[in-house]
């Protein structure tokens, strides 16, 4: 074999690739890589904010455990509703578009109205005893909407004229970044903006009008970073951060000083410094920063993987879509989620001024939460939607709290039963059925089995066939079906045929079905 031909043969470079690349390949990739990567990123951030949000409450003589509270009652509500959205149909997403853009807008004027200020930031409104950010919702219903209406313009075939294209979004963006911006809040209106862009990039945008808005999105944001009181401020220290050490550009400079203490396995987990007091913001918006000192650059480096991943499973579900509003959706929150955690670990680590806000799944703040969960919950829906997705997850048979349920006698599914000496028996036949007893056989109970083949009663009415030369009497040869002398056992029904689709046909033209006692006989 030639040098060229071992390279693209079985065993060359290309085919190693293509076989470490097949696992990532695969219907339910989008799905599992989504849940192991969103999984992940809100145990960590549990973690860190038990450990800086203890410290620093301590520091200011609060209740060590209240912000720790808090986000674990934002996980309790959050994981229940984002399983519920996994399951949820894409109707139900565009339904609750408009309610949630008009909830929005009015949320985000009460917030100018009777909203609660906080070191110089008014952006929360209070309901019963937690505040809430309204902003952050509104990054969600931005994107149903602007999805939705983007969808609909597609399928009436009114994208080709830039008016049409444009109107009503850009009034609605508008509409929304004014507001927030009203509430000092430019971080959560750069996001705005990036929604706007990415809805414009996946729906197919001309270049030369896409580079436009990109041009003039580019000139509002300056304009808006000149106006805000704190701006000047923030673009100062981030060109010249020893100007106001000791001012304020205090707190991008210990977070540098937290990272670099960290060095490559961190000081261990709990035993940070900088957020006893000399970071400020140090369970949300800094709290990259405590993570690099306690995780060190393991840690971090962990975290930004994870990050890739799950921005991976998004652009993957995007692409896989064909559907308008699922392609829509889940390219605009995969860039919601992906770019607020750029813009987070950048700030944190000095390649981009400060934005003030937090890094997603892992930053203590209850809206924040809330919201990004809830996208996370609408991805898993469409990923649950990718082409081969449904034949694959009705392959994969029932989940573990349904096999648990029916273990205990609390639920059954169509095709299992329960059996006497086994853990859980099935009747084979259905699509994504396995057998789960302990001997492997299909059919009765063990107890049932061993009657069946040692008493009176069973031998007797055991079929029997003729037995050939050699054979003893009763005896059924292998690869031969009982009953049918001669010829060979049909093969075994696939299991992701159709249920219900478990009869086999026979050589001779009839029809063979399963048997509680493993075999097979004529119908």
């Amino acid at each position: 074999m030639s040098t060229a031909q071992h390279r693209t043969g079985k065993h060359g470079p290309a085919a190693r690739i293509q076989a470490l690349a097949a696992p990532f390949d695969r219907p339910l990739t989008s799905y599992y890589l989504l849940i192991g990567t969103t999984g992940l990123l809100l145990a960590l951030g549990l973690v860190m904010v038990l450990s800086t949000s203890s410290a620093t409450q301590l520091y200011a003589h609060q209740p060590e455990y209240s912000v720790f509270a808090k986000q674990l009652l934002g996980m309790a509500v959050g994981l229940p509703m984002m399983w519920l959205l996994s399951k949820a149909p894409p109707r139900l997403f565009r339904a609750t578009a408009y309610p949630l853009m008009i909830a929005s807008l009015i949320g985000l004027v009460l917030v100018l109205a009777v909203g609660q200020t906080v070191a110089g930031a008014t952006r929360w409104i209070s309901v019963a005893g937690l505040q809430f950010q309204p902003s952050e919702f509104a990054k969600l219903a931005f994107l149903l909407w602007g999805a939705d209406l983007l969808a609909r313009k597609e399928k009436l075939g009114q994208l080709t004229d830039w008016r049409m294209l444009l109107i009503p979004l850009l009034p609605g963006t508008a509409a929304l970044g004014l507001l927030v911006m009203l509430g000092d809040d430019l971080g959560t209106t750069f996001l705005l903006l990036v929604i706007f862009l990415a809805l414009l990039w996946v729906v197919g945008t001309p270049g030369r009008m896409f580079a436009g808005m990109l041009g003039l999105l580019g000139f509002a944001l300056v304009m808006m970073i000149l106006v805000a009181s704190y701006g000047r401020g923030r673009i100062t220290c981030f060109l010249h951060p020893a100007a106001q050490a000791a001012g304020s550009c205090w707190q991008p400079i210990q977070g540098k000083y937290a990272i670099g203490s960290g060095s490559l396995f961190g000081v261990g987990l709990g035993d940070g410094t900088e957020k006893w007091g000399w970071v400020p913001n140090a369970s949300t918006d800094f709290i990259f920063a405590i993570l690099g000192e306690e995780l060190g650059l393991i840690g971090t480096s962990c975290v930004v993987l994870l990050y890739g991943g799950l921005a991976y499973a998004g652009l993957r579900i995007a692409r896989r879509m064909t559907n308008p509003f699922m392609r829509l959706a889940a390219g605009g929150a995969t860039a919601w989620i992906v770019t607020q955690a750029v813009v987070n670990i950048g700030a944190v680590v000095g390649l981009l001024p400060i934005t003030g806000v937090p890094l997603p799944l892992i930053s203590a703040g209850l809206s924040s939460l809330l919201a990004t969960m809830a996208a996370v919950g609408m991805l898993l829906s469409f990923a649950r939607r990718e082409p081969g997705a449904a034949q694959a997850l009705a392959a994969r048979g029932p989940g573990l709290a349904r096999r648990a349920a029916c273990v205990i006698g609390l639920g059954s599914w169509p095709g299992w039963e329960r059996g006497a000496g086994a853990r859980m028996v099935a009747r084979p036949g259905r699509a994504g059925e396995r057998i789960a007893s302990g001997s492997g056989r299909t059919g009765g109970s063990a107890g049932q089995r061993a009657t069946d083949r040692s008493g009176p009663a069973g031998r007797a009415a055991r079929p029997r066939s003729a037995a050939g030369p050699g054979q003893a009497a009763g005896r059924v040869p292998r690869g031969q079906a009982a009953g049918t002398p001669g010829q060979p056992r049909a093969p075994a029904p696939s299991r992701l045929a159709a249920p219900g689709d478990h009869r086999r046909a026979m050589p001779g033209g009839g029809a063979v079905g399963p048997r509680p006692g493993g075999g097979s006989r004529p119908r």
